[in-house]
This record gives structure tokens, sequence and C-alpha cells, in this order.
């Protein structure tokens, strides 16, 4: 024997609330427009649409909903208690709509918006506020939302459109991103000061691949270039303590736990003597990435505009 099921019946419940909420929306504010008005003609006028459209869909939302929401005289039309209830909160959605569309508007304002820029640890205390510093002489009312982290969490977080742009090192390469490089930084063998290469300036890796080493934990972009330069120079690290700051791994050297491959500090920092790598080539290399296909907002144009123009200019000497 056929059954005869009604379209909500078939729906699961997530799916219900999804097709409620595509037949509600677009009726939503001509709703709170007929209940301000108490008049169809009259909200017609204000809502510039025509009134047999407007009674149409009033009809609609309450045969989808199920209730009645208004009382009926002619044009002039009264919510009932249910309508009064559904007016309440079809309000709030409205107003937090439009201070959603407010505030998209004022991020995309070329003047006055918003930029979601993620960047190192290590640039936080001397790059990225050197950056911004530069930029907003020119452009002092765009507002920065600014997020520190290592590469692998800012790519994720560029392809999930929580950052518009991130200075990052290794320079990606994905197809799904735009990556630029910008600039290159050397880094140095830290030691203990009273380690027994302490004396040098330079040296070559190779010279410590019987050394302690501390490092970043797996997934920064530091640890693997570090695991490189040690595997280009013959030998695996041993690794005695993984950490996420560069400068707690530098305070660490100085307390004799190990020695690390680290770019230069923005203070000099007592206790350990930082040594020129003369082989392999010890550097790293620092880019600019963001998601490719993905328009951007007059703000965010600009600050990628002038991260670009900083090329071979970017980090301090």
């Amino acid at each position: 024997m056929a059954h005869e099921y009604s379209s909500q019946a078939r729906l699961s419940p997530s799916s219900y609330e999804e097709d409620m909420r595509l037949l509600l929306a677009p009726r939503l504010a001509y709703f709170a427009g007929v209940a301000r008005q108490e008049h169809v003609t009259r909200a017609a006028q204000e809502l510039g649409v025509p009134q047999s459209t407007l009674s149409r869909a009033m009809v609609r939302l309450e045969q989808d909903l199920g209730v009645t929401l208004f009382t009926r005289k002619g044009r002039t039309v009264s919510l009932t208690p249910a309508g009064r209830d559904f007016l309440v909160s079809v309000e709030r959605a409205l107003g937090e709509v439009e201070r959603a569309a407010e505030s998209v508007r004022a991020d995309a304002d070329p003047s006055g918006g918003k930029v979601a820029f993620g960047f190192l640890h290590t640039m936080g205390s001397e790059t990225v506020p050197e950056l911004i510093r530069a930029f907003r002489v020119d452009h002092p009312r765009i507002r920065f939302t600014l997020v520190q982290n290592y590469g692998e969490a800012m790519i994720e977080r560029l392809r999930a459109g929580e950052l518009d742009l991130c200075l990052t090192s290794p320079v990606p390469d994905a197809p799904d991103l735009v990556a630029r490089r910008l600039d290159e930084q050397r880094l140095r063998l830290v030691v203990p000061d009273d380690h027994r290469l302490a004396t040098r300036k330079r040296v070559r890796l190779a010279e410590a691949a019987d050394e302690t080493f501390v490092t970043l934990e797996p997934g920064y972009g530091l640890r693997r270039i570090t695991d490189a330069l040690c595997a280009e120079a013959g030998f695996s690290p041993r690794v005695a303590f993984e950490g996420e700051e560069a400068e707690t791994l530098r305070g660490l050297v100085a307390a004799g736990l190990g020695v690390a491959l680290l770019p230069p500090p923005a203070v000099p920092r007592p206790g350990v003597v930082e040594l020129t790598v003369t082989a392999p080539r010890a550097i790293r290399e620092v880019g600019v990435a963001w998601l490719d296909g993905l328009a951007d907002t007059p703000p965010v144009a600009a600050f990628k505009k002038f991260l670009l123009s900083r090329r071979g200019n970017l980090l301090p000497d």
C-alpha cells in the first residue's frame, strides 16, 4: 500500500531547520514592515514591493509556520498574540543582520577597515610592530586583528578564512595559496658562553654534530629548517627539549641544556654566544601568503601592496 508524506515529514530535523530558514528568511523583513504599519498598502509602499506580492508573502509565511500571525480587516491588520511573540524574535534577528552588514562594510572601508594578519612568534617583538608602524603613517585608521602562531597553524587559519595574510617561514608551496618571498634571515648557532665553541666567531654546523640541541616542536617551520640543515651537515640532532618560543630556547641554551639554531634576537641575551654558520648556508626564507582566488578588501589590498614593497628590506639588520 502506498503512503504519502508531507515534504516536511521526509526531512531530518537538521534538514527541516535548514529548509525553514530558507523559507522564512526572505519574508522576515516583509513581516516586520507589515507589523509596523498595521496596513498592507502602506507597508508595500514603505518596502517598495507590490501590494499583491506582500499579501501573498504573508499568507505563505503563516502557512509555512502553521500559525496565524495577523487578524485582518480589509487592508488593516493587527498582530495576534503569536504574531507579537514572533515579531520580537524577528526584530532581534533583523537587528543582528543589520549589525553584521555594518561590521563587514566597516571592515572593508578603504580608509578605516580591518586586516586580519598572522605572523611568526619570532617576528612579534620587532619586525611586525615596525611594519605596522610604517604602514600606519599613510593609513592611520586601518585596524588590525593580529594572530601570533607557528606557520602550519597560521596556514590552517588562512584556509579557514580567519586570516587575510600571514607572514611565515618557510614560504609555503600549495595550490590553494599564493605566496611571495620577501626576505631571508641568517640563522646562528647559539651556544652557552662557557661552551667549547664560545671563543669562535664562525663555525661549520658539522662541528656541532655531537652536541645536544634544543629546538622548536615538530610542525614549526624553524624546526623543519633545523632538521634539514643538520641532515645537510651529515647528522641528525639529538634533541633535549622541544619548545614553542625561540627566546625560551635561547634561555635554555644559556642554562647549559644544549645548543640551538635560531634567528638573531631582538635584544642580545646574556649567557650565550651566537656564531655565524659558514656551512651549510644557514638561512630561513620569510614570505607572505594568502588564499588564492579570494578578492581583497581595500584595506587588505593596501597592506599586501605595502608588504610586497618591503621585499628585501623586511627584516632588521
